[in-house]
């Protein structure tokens, strides 16, 4: 079969869903009106509250959600489970949770004047679960940073060999890497300082970033040990040492400038798939499912794991930060959150059907899959490219540096909102209060990335490996604990009775999930041939007390919320609750 009917029929489904159950939840459930005056155009400042065109926005909201996440869950998935499971769960949970979860953040945070979704938690569950919530969101921010930051290094020491001899990847990619961060610096001086317009300065570096790429190969920048760490364990340091520089550093000075080039970066990855899928004839070669139908194993363990190692490219918690911290200060009527929150979640899921097809062009056997996600997403681009008459080494230089560009999104902010959360609930202020969050939250994930981990074979695995999976679970979960945010707001706020139905019933199913998932996890490391063997003496132990803190937090979490329908039922509302509390 020809993967243009998957990837285009796909589209054709998220397209019709975002034309009637969008439509449908936008009207019934958030209730969308254009007379409710939105935080932006009520309280503009120019600085954070800025009403901003929906089209413009879309853009600027799509970039920051689309990272690495929707590229890496699915490659996994497809890889784990086989296309059919990966593409079934990305169309349905896109739709009936994700875009409901996305959505349902935005609008809660524009009707709580622009406030996050851990207020919204605040005000209508209690301030208990204010704590709790910001301590799991923590915890998660860690582990995005240690999968993405440690995936991303795999690129600059594992090499890929072409059919023609040639080799794409190592210190080729670093070093277009390192180029790559250099130039928005300069940009974002030229901007600040010069006469500049964005206009000249977008025609004038957009180039340059091409010729990074292309110059990368001739210039390699290989790192050898250094003081026993292996090579990628210290590109793992440096990377962290540009995230807590990039989080402390005026944001002009770097992450806008990065941030506008790397947009053009998802956007060219895109149009090029789209090329390579309508025009390209490939044909699907992996298997629909990696185990035959109804044999021993083939429901476990892909139900839970499917739901958490598809992460982004469904549902993701991150998204709620994303839509409840920056975007919602700038919507300018309610409208608009129906394009903003349930269409570019829709986008997303796109994305992600992009990535997968990465992996349905690929035979089981091929060497390809045991490498890491970004050089598979790479070659499938690779591959796309060459029909316009790129070289296959170009095609997938540029395939690693637009996986690399989504990490780089997501790390800067992963490191920035946890700082804000540190400074907040540990009342940090001034610039030692900004570096000191900082370098902790900073300093925690190269902790982690540090350590050696290993299989039951004794075997090293890389960190990625091991996070993701703890990663997604924890991502999940907080998709689970956003929604039972959304669950008590919609109950308190809603005139639709029901509407909170809505929201609540993707809660219990993501809750359900991420927590099995997490026990499972546990498990695997606990106990061996069905008997308690304990926590693992070595570094492997990160994986199970991680398990254990989650799953703790979330249990405490669903108490608290259990408090605060019991209340709203009463009549006492879970608001009050939240104010006795405070």
């Amino acid at each position: 079969m020809n993967i243009l009917f998957i990837v285009l029929g796909g589209s054709a489904i998220f397209y019709l869903a975002y034309i009637t159950y969008g439509k449908y939840v936008a009207k019934n459930v958030f209730e969308l009106n254009d007379k409710n005056v939105t935080p932006a155009v009520e309280m503009e400042d120019g600085l954070d509250y800025v009403p901003t065109d929906s089209k413009f926005l879309l853009g600027q909201h799509f970039s920051a959600i689309a990272a690495a996440g929707p590229v890496t869950g699915p490659i996994l998935a497809g890889i784990a489970f086989g296309w059919v499971p990966a593409l079934i769960w990305i169309i349905l949970g896109s739709i009936f949770i994700g875009g409901v979860h996305d959505m349902g953040a935005l609008v809660a945070s524009i009707r709580n004047k622009g406030r996050s979704i851990t207020e919204t938690v605040r005000m209508h569950v209690s301030k208990s679960a204010w704590v709790l919530f910001n301590v799991f969101i923590l915890f998660a921010l860690i582990l995005i940073i240690v999968a993405f930051a440690d995936v991303t290094s795999s690129a600059f020491v594992n090499v890929i060999e072409l059919a023609d001899g040639e080799t794409v990847g190592g210190g080729a990619i670093a070093s277009s890497s390192i180029m790559y961060l250099i130039l928005p610096i300069i940009m974002g001086l030229l901007l600040r300082y010069t006469k500049l317009s964005l206009k000249w300065a977008t025609i004038i570096f957009l180039p340059l970033v091409g010729v990074a790429i292309w110059a990368g190969k001739f210039i390699p920048v290989n790192i050898g040990e250094v003081a026993g760490l292996s090579p990628q364990k210290v590109w793992n340091l440096l990377i962290m040492v540009y995230c807590i520089v990039a989080a402390i550093v005026p944001v002009w000075a770097l992450l806008q400038p990065r941030g506008h080039l790397g947009g053009y970066f998802m956007y060219a990855s895109v149009i090029v798939a789209a090329i390579g899928v309508i025009f390209g004839g490939f044909t699907i070669q992996y298997p629909a499912f990696t185990k035959s139908f109804g044999s021993e194993g083939f429901w476990t363990p892909m139900v839970p794991m499917l739901f958490i190692t598809v992460a982004c490219g469904a549902c993701s918690g991150f998204h709620s930060l994303v839509g409840s911290g920056t975007t919602s200060k700038q919507l300018k009527k309610e409208s608009d959150s129906k394009l903003i929150g349930y269409g570019a979640m829709l986008m997303e899921g796109v994305v992600a059907l992009i990535a997968l097809s990465c992996v349905m062009i690929v035979a089981q056997d091929n060497e390809l899959l045991k490498k890491s996600p970004n050089f598979v997403y790479a070659s499938g681009i690779g591959a796309f490219m060459q029909l316009i008459g790129v070289s296959p080494a170009f095609g997938i230089s540029f395939g690693l540096m637009a996986f690399t560009t989504f990490v780089y999104d997501t790390l800067d902010i992963c490191v920035r909102l946890g700082r804000f959360i540190i400074q907040e609930l540990s009342g940090l202020k001034g610039w030692a209060g900004r570096i000191i969050s900082t370098v902790i939250m900073g300093g925690v994930p190269v902790w982690l990335m540090t350590v050696t981990l290993t299989d039951a074979a004794g075997k090293p695995l890389p960190a990625w490996s091991v996070f993701w999976k703890t990663f997604g679970a924890s991502n999940q979960l907080l998709a689970a604990l956003a929604l039972i945010g959304i669950t008590i707001w919609l109950l308190n706020t809603a005139k639709n009775k029901k509407a909170w139905l809505f929201s609540l019933l993707p809660a219990v199913f993501m809750f359900i999930m991420s927590s099995w998932a997490l026990i499972n996890m546990f498990l695997s490391y606990t106990v061996k041939e069905g008997a308690w063997v304990g926590f693992p003496t070595d570094a492997n132990a990160i994986v199970p007390v991680t398990c254990v803190i989650y799953v703790f937090l979330a249990v405490w979490m669903a108490i608290e919320t259990v408090r605060a329908v019991s209340k709203a039922q009463k009549g006492g509302g879970a608001g009050k609750v939240a104010t006795e509390t405070a």
